[in-house]
């Protein structure tokens, strides 16, 4: 089940075109002690089970108290946190979704490169965009505001640094975010379902044409932050949230 689940949502993001040749990747938890990951190299539109390899967390989170790690060792380690020795090298990505599917409640992340959000992640309007929102359903499916990231070397660095900024982030908002944008890279949503990794990733593209769209008309009207605070709060919006199992 979880591995069917897991392939139809890589499949789907990539024929949305959110990623085009081995961009991207998705994971989602197997058991209490290993999770599923998409292999290097392989493509989301045509993943298949065998490019699905299936990976122990102690291996990999261990490495994430190392002060000084060679890509020697990163290989090694990525090898050998396969359950199957003989299953496909997992992507380098592999340690942020490790990390990612501990938190609470996640079950499923989803990471894609969608054209949309990079044209505004490689310019110096991510903060911006990270920060507000243009409309009510971007609150509902994303949360009030995504976390921001600045370019990190993808791999070990990377998933090291989602780990700092996330543990800020919930500190200075009582919460983990829905999102979370890379500057110069992509997008990152997780949750307990595969619906909850495409709501977010969705609405996330779609802000991102409406954000870029509003600057053609010479000005963008961001919501007022009390209405953002009282439609993140609104019990007919976490009904909506139930409803569509995000």
């Amino acid at each position: 089940m979880i591995r069917s689940e897991l392939l139809a949502l890589s499949h789907e993001f990539g024929a949305r075109e959110l990623v085009i040749l081995g961009e991207g990747n998705t994971s989602a938890r197997s058991s209490d002690d290993t999770f599923l990951v998409k292999a290097s190299g392989s493509s989301l539109a045509r993943l298949t089970k065998q490019q699905l390899t299936e990976c122990r967390f102690e291996d990999l989170l261990a490495l994430f108290e190392s002060d000084s790690v060679s890509d020697e060792e990163v290989e090694r380690v990525l090898l050998e946190s396969r359950v199957d020795p003989g299953a496909l090298k997992p992507s380098v990505e592999t340690f942020f979704h490790a990390y990612l599917l501990t938190l609470p409640g996640v079950k499923f992340v989803g990471h894609t490169h969608p054209i949309a959000v990079n044209k505004i992640l490689a310019s110096p309007f991510s903060r911006i965009f990270a920060e507000n929102r243009q409309c009510p359903d971007e609150i509902v499916c994303c949360g009030a505001v995504s976390a921001l990231l600045p370019y990190v070397d993808p791999g070990l660095a990377l998933a090291v640094r989602i780990r700092e900024e996330l543990g800020a982030f919930q500190k200075k908002h009582g919460k983990m975010p829905r999102v979370i944008l890379l500057e110069n890279h992509g997008v990152i949503t997780f949750g307990a379902t595969p619906d909850a990794v495409r709501a977010a990733m969705y609405m996330t593209v779609k802000a991102a044409e409406v954000f870029s769209g509003a600057f053609q008309f010479g000005k963008i009207n961001h919501l007022p932050k009390k209405e953002i605070d009282r439609i993140e709060g609104r019990l007919d919006e976490d009904y909506r949230r139930k409803m569509l199992k995000i």
